[in-house]
């Protein structure tokens, strides 16, 4: 499973240490999801600049990176421990539809991950990142995963709807309006996602209940 962070509003060596050691912890299975982000009011709580945010997620990356291999970090005297299983970096994917998000996954990436957003838009950044990876001569292939939100059934429609809007600000009526609302929905949903070469969908309740996830399960799961 992959979730993507905000690492424009992280210390990048805090976070290069952070996510080793749950790397560590998971013998190689953590997933370190990264993205800009796109909300202003997310940097303004945080304390970081809003405008430079890309530029400093690139040399945050760079900083990563060395910190992983092991390297002794400018103002140190000694590395920066752990290091990851594999002896390299920690496993990376990202999010987000600029160019530059190509450019990190054929760099830095083992994949991207869609967030709250259509089977469409998934095909067509597969299809930049996977010329982007064959050009920077990577090796196999970009994993790919994505997430919808979903809330079956009119009886919850009023509280799922509130819970996006609350949570995504602005963009919350453009995630809403994508969710999965019907078992018909889901299913299309899962086919399609499944049809263009998605790796793994996660699809989150919006309303949570134990009965929502049975509502999921009984539409997609023959």
């Amino acid at each position: 499973m992959t979730d993507v962070l905000l690492s424009a509003t992280r210390e990048p060596v805090l976070l290069a240490k952070q996510a080793a050691t749950l790397d560590q912890i998971s013998g190689g299975r953590f997933v370190l999801g990264v993205g800009v982000g796109i909300r202003r009011d997310d940097f303004t709580v945080t304390g970081y600049h809003y405008g430079d945010r890309g530029r400093r997620m690139d040399a945050a990356l760079e900083l990563m990176q060395r910190a992983w291999r092991g390297e002794t970090l400018p103002g140190g005297d000694h590395p920066i421990g752990p290091r990851p299983v594999n002896g390299d970096s920690v496993p990376m994917m990202f999010g987000g539809q600029a160019d530059a998000v190509v450019r990190r996954v054929a760099h830095y990436g083992i994949g991207y991950t869609l967030g709250g957003g259509q089977p469409d838009a998934l095909k067509g950044i597969m299809a930049r990142i996977d010329a982007a990876w064959k050009a920077a001569g990577r090796t196999g292939r970009a994993e790919y995963r994505a997430l919808s939100y979903f809330a079956i059934g009119d009886d919850v429609a009023s509280e799922a709807e509130q819970n996006i809007l609350g949570y995504y600000g602005d963009y919350g009526s453009r995630v809403w309006a994508g969710a999965i609302k019907t078992p018909e929905q889901a299913r299309e949903r899962v086919k399609l996602f499944e049809d263009i070469g998605c790796d793994e969908l996660l699809i989150f309740m919006a309303a949570p209940s134990t009965e929502q996830a049975e509502r999921l399960a009984k539409a997609v799961i023959a």
